[in-house]
């Protein structure tokens, strides 16, 4: 029995809880349906007034896909063990997913392919990365080797990847839409994300980044770049390990940047051969 008032949780693992689900726009019956509980013991696990066992707490936050760094936080908060493992890309158990990365770079060459974090940083890359980020961007070089460089960065440097879009009044808000709804799950990338949107404000006016765009003009979206070499045009794609257990490892993901038209295909083929 449970005394009126009375809190079983503290004030960081119900706001955890809470603003998990709300960054999923999921509601407490909703979630409640998913795991197979009444919504009544949901909201009074969000209210401190019940509990959860580690067993719930873990499929809790599987249903929310939140992050795993923020599950084990979630777990500690509630004072249970973390249930996942953190370790380092160039650890040896976790060299053969380190292989696949590579072999994904690799063979996407010679178009760009670059591996991230949560957080944007730009873990590894291919030539063809390196080649286009040198090209808008002479200073990249050097920024990178000097250690992790971070990608939100390279976009809103004073001579940023970002002022050689030719098209950004429709890139640029969906681009900060996405980054907004991650920053919702990550609260870290907030700065940044604020960095990208002043960006966006000085180039485009206020009313840019509300997000409201038009029709698409195409099935996805592509990004055009002024360059020495003309316009060069690209759409993305992204490859994430299936249900991974790791921290590290559920953090990353790898963009393959594919040529959108022959012209951009041509200049590829011509600078990496």
């Amino acid at each position: 029995m449970v005394e009126r008032g009375m809190s079983l949780a503290s004030p960081s693992l119900r706001e955890a809880l809470q603003r998990a689900r709300k960054a999923r726009r999921v509601s407490q019956l909703e979630l409640a349906l998913q795991l197979g509980v009444s919504q009544r013991h949901v909201s009074f696990v969000e209210s401190g007034r019940s509990r959860p066992s580690r067993e719930l707490l873990i499929a809790w936050l599987r249903v929310l896909d939140a992050p795993l760094a923020l599950s084990n936080e979630t777990l500690l908060m509630a004072g249970y063990a973390p249930a996942y493992t953190e370790g380092q890309l160039d650890d040896p158990w976790l060299a053969d997913a380190g292989q696949a990365l590579e072999q994904l770079l690799k063979a996407h060459e010679p178009a760009p392919a670059l591996i991230l974090d949560a957080e944007w940083n730009l873990l590894r890359m291919n030539s063809g990365t390196i080649w286009l980020a040198t090209t808008l961007m002479p200073s990249a070089a050097a920024l990178m080797g000097q250690g992790p460089v971070n990608l939100l960065d390279l976009l809103t440097h004073p001579e940023g990847l970002a002022r050689h879009v030719t098209n950004l009044d429709d890139v640029g808000p969906r681009f900060l839409a996405m980054l907004r709804r991650e920053a919702a799950v990550h609260p870290s990338l907030q700065p940044r994300m604020a960095a990208y949107e002043a960006f966006l404000v000085s180039r485009l006016g206020s009313a840019a980044p509300s997000g409201s765009s038009s029709r698409p003009q195409a099935p996805v979206l592509t990004t055009r770049f002024a360059s020495p070499y003309g316009e060069l045009a690209f759409f993305s794609m992204f490859s994430t390990f299936g249900t991974p257990n790791d921290i590290t490892l559920a953090s990353l993901r790898v963009e393959h940047m594919f040529p959108a038209d022959d012209a951009t295909r041509s200049v590829l083929k011509q600078q990496m051969s």
